[in-house]
């Protein structure tokens, strides 16, 4: 019943911005869930390419880093981390990475698992280090 009061003492104009600010998170939707799909996965610790694999391919690998073994499974066009000796296991809940520019991090034991090929390089990036 509130809502229906608040509706009837908008304007057109308040009416106009909300709908488009529906459309335009609506729309944002996309820009989150996907891109090109990768095509490949490469895996580096301290800068040195360590594994690469193309993505089509089924298979698990077990990566050494400073801390022990992390278990890397590529299945259905997707990589994701398993298993690792780290202590929060974050790296487990970030899900898989299938498109083009997504990241896979297992900091504690410095393994970085980068999606390539699919389409040019992103360029929006959040953070750069040395």
């Amino acid at each position: 019943m509130a809502l229906k009061r608040l509706w009837q003492r908008t304007t057109p104009l308040d009416r106009l911005v909300i709908g488009l600010l529906a459309i335009a998170v609506l729309f944002s939707f996309r820009l989150l869930t996907g891109g090109e799909p990768g095509e490949r996965l490469l895996v580096e610790r301290d800068g040195r390419l360590l594994f690469t694999a193309p993505l089509a391919a089924d298979r698990e690998v077990s990566l050494s880093g400073p801390l022990g073994q992390t278990v890397l499974v590529i299945r259905q066009g997707g990589a994701r981390i398993v298993r690792s000796p780290c202590p929060h296991q974050d790296c487990l809940a970030m899900g898989p990475a299938r498109h083009h520019g997504d990241l896979l991090a297992c900091v504690p034991n410095r393994l970085l698992v980068r999606i390539e090929g699919g389409g040019s390089p992103p360029t929006d990036y959040d953070l750069l280090s040395r």
